[in-house]
């Protein structure tokens, strides 16, 4: 599998965003992401670092 979990960077910690997102891709100044059971969430912020062999996206608030 090569889905991974998405995580905010809030305070020094990582929060949970959305698990096993499959697809992410800038829209309007956001970043739509969507997961393998079709949940859809819009993050406003940046991208921080993607760990491809960690499954894990670490976003971030502007």
């Amino acid at each position: 599998m090569c889905e991974a979990n998405a995580y905010i960077e809030k305070d020094g910690k990582e929060e949970l965003y959305l698990e096993n997102v499959d697809i992410l891709k800038p829209e309007d100044g956001k970043i739509y992401m969507r997961n393998l059971f079709g949940e859809q969430k819009f993050f406003e912020g940046v991208i921080k670092e993607i760990s491809l062999i960690k499954h894990r996206i670490i976003l971030k608030k502007d």
